[in-house]
């Protein structure tokens, strides 16, 4: 009788170590060259590659498969072979995952996710620039030039994933590094942008390679004379006290959250701590952040490729006080719309009325995107209060 539940997958673990029976031919290394040339020169952001089906890519913000044969087991078990650094190979014999990087000459530099499903390796490549992107370039406010200047506090950058986190963050890095003298060092995993030395002092650590941990890393980091210090990604507890500590006692403190927008940015650092210690933590926050900065990806319909939504709060006098108000819930959305002339602050449906006004996104898309959609679609028919003038620089 058949097995009514379809072919089985085997379900034995692959290790990327085994040796191949005696009697068996060897296979010949895959070319992960060619399908990651292919990738690139298409402007693929991401690659990924897993049993059974061709190569895929992600153009701009969109999966799609390349014109290849459909991958097989020991085509992948080859590119681990090929590529994964022996930590990681032991890493990925153990726990079934592993993250690390690479760079190809001549291709590109590369941040890989290597898993296992359904019993088979699979792989996804995140395309790095060689060199990061100015603000202006990647279309990002000017208000971040500043924010990036200030000499102490905590910047979070957030978004989800493939929001574009840290090639943001990269290029606040290069522009520090193109306008000021400082001591930067940077933890993270992997490293991704790498950059040089300009104007600062810039050190890279990788945590596996350079480090144990991001804990124990920033518990040293303070020795180390920084200026500036970035944190690939606030993970647990222990990194966030260090980070506001750092920020607290005079250092610039750059790093990213997976979070959607800048009230559940706020809300997620608060939860890292029991309800005993909020008075605490508030006002810790309150004192120590800088700046949060939001973003969004929405695709272009002037040509190919997509345009950052950016919501920026700036920690002005006001914000601090509702931070530190447990009675009073926060009410992030009108402080920003308040602080927009002044501070240059702008909440996601401000960033997007911008774009759709200049003809760069469709309003479908802007609607799609937009924290308020019914309002987003009030202030498209020109329908606002008299006294808000909060909108005015972002409608033509």
């Amino acid at each position: 009788m058949a097995d009514p539940t379809g072919p089985r997958v085997s379900t034995q673990q692959p290790a990327l170590g085994d040796a191949s029976s005696p009697t068996a031919a060897p296979v010949p290394a895959f070319n992960y060259k060619a399908v990651l040339q292919a990738a690139v020169q298409m402007g693929a952001s991401d690659l990924h590659l897993k049993v059974g089906r061709p190569p895929m890519s992600r153009l701009n913000g969109e999966l799609a498969p390349l014109e290849m044969p459909p991958l097989r087991p020991e085509d992948l078990k080859s590119i681990g072979e090929q590529i994964c650094p022996p930590k990681q190979k032991r890493e990925f014999d153990s726990e079934k995952e592993a993250d690390f990087a690479i760079g190809v000459p001549g291709i590109g530099r590369f941040r890989v996710n290597m898993y296992q499903q359904r019993g088979t390796i699979a792989f996804v490549f995140r395309a790095i620039a060689f060199q990061a992107a100015s603000l202006k370039d990647l279309n990002l406010p000017p208000v971040l030039e500043q924010i990036a200047m200030k000499p102490r506090g905590l910047v979070l950058v957030t978004g989800i994933t493939g929001s574009g986190k840290s090639t943001a963050l990269a290029s606040m890095i290069q522009y520090v590094n193109e306008t000021r003298h400082a001591n930067i060092i940077t933890i993270e995993d992997p490293i991704e942008f790498l950059h040089r030395d300009i104007n600062c002092n810039i050190n890279q650590r990788e945590v596996g390679l350079d480090t144990g941990s991001f804990a124990s890393a920033l518990r040293r980091v303070l020795r180390q004379d920084p200026d500036i210090i970035l944190i690939g990604e606030i993970r647990d507890l222990e990194t966030l006290e260090i980070a506001l500590k750092a920020a607290d006692t005079g250092h610039m403190v750059f790093s990213t959250l997976h979070t959607t927008d800048c009230t559940q940015t706020i809300n997620r650092v608060l939860s890292f701590y029991p309800p005993h210690q909020q008075a605490d933590v508030r006002f810790s926050l309150s004192t120590a952040l800088n700046a949060v900065i939001s973003l969004r990806l929405v695709p272009r319909v002037d040509r190919p490729g997509r345009v950052p939504a950016c919501e920026v709060l700036i920690n002005t006098a006001a914000v601090q006080d509702n931070i530190r108000d447990m009675n009073k819930s926060l009410d992030i959305p009108d402080l920003i719309k308040e602080g927009t002339t002044q501070y240059g602050m702008q909440s996601f449906d401000q960033s997007l009325m911008s774009w759709y006004s200049k003809g760069i996104i469709s309003y479908e898309n802007a609607l799609f995107y937009s924290t308020n959609p019914s309002e987003f679609a009030l202030k498209v028919q020109g329908i606002a209060g008299t006294s808000d003038t909060s909108w005015d620089s972002f409608t033509q």
